[in-house]
C-alpha cells in the first residue's frame, strides 16, 4: 500500500507562485513514477506532470510547459509541482498519483495510476 497526502494548495492572484508537495509512505519510493493530475469542476481529470523517481525523467502536458517544473525528494520521500506565472484556467483540484509498476515512458493515463491522494485546491484569480 502506498499513502499519498497533498499540501501547498491556496488562493492567490494572476502570475503568482505555488508550491505543492505530495508526500508519500509505505512501500519502496524511488521505484515508482509519480504524477500530478488536475480537475476543475464539471470537467474531466487531467494529466499535468509526471516524473521517474529513480532517473528523473520527467514530462508535462503542454498547457504548463515552462511554468511548472517537477521535482522529486526520495529522501523525503516527496514529489513537488512549482508553479509559476498562474493563470484563472490553472484553477483546479490538484491529485498526487502513484504508478509503481512503472515501464520505460511515464504515463499520462489516469489509469495507470495506482494510488491517489485526496487532493489540495488551486484557485487563481484575474
Amino acid at each position: 500500500q502506498v499513502q499519498l497526502v497533498e499540501s501547498g494548495g491556496g488562493l492567490v492572484q494572476a502570475g503568482d507562485s505555488l508550491r505543492l508537495s505530495c508526500a508519500a509512505s509505505g512501500r519502496t519510493f524511488s521505484r515508482y513514477a509519480m504524477a500530478w493530475f488536475r480537475q476543475a469542476p464539471g470537467k474531466e481529470r487531467e494529466f499535468v506532470a509526471a516524473i521517474h523517481l529513480s532517473d528523473g525523467r520527467t514530462t508535462y502536458v503542454d498547457s504548463v510547459k515552462g511554468r511548472f517544473s517537477i521535482s522529486r525528494d526520495n529522501g523525503k520521500n516527496t514529489v513537488y509541482l512549482q508553479m509559476n506565472s498562474l493563470k484563472p484556467e490553472d484553477t483546479a483540484g490538484y491529485y498526487c498519483a502513484a504508478d509503481t509498476n512503472v515501464g520505460l515512458v511515464l504515463s499520462v493515463l489516469r489509469s495507470r495510476y495506482e494510488y491517489w491522494g485526496q487532493g489540495t485546491q488551486v484557485t487563481v484569480s484575474s
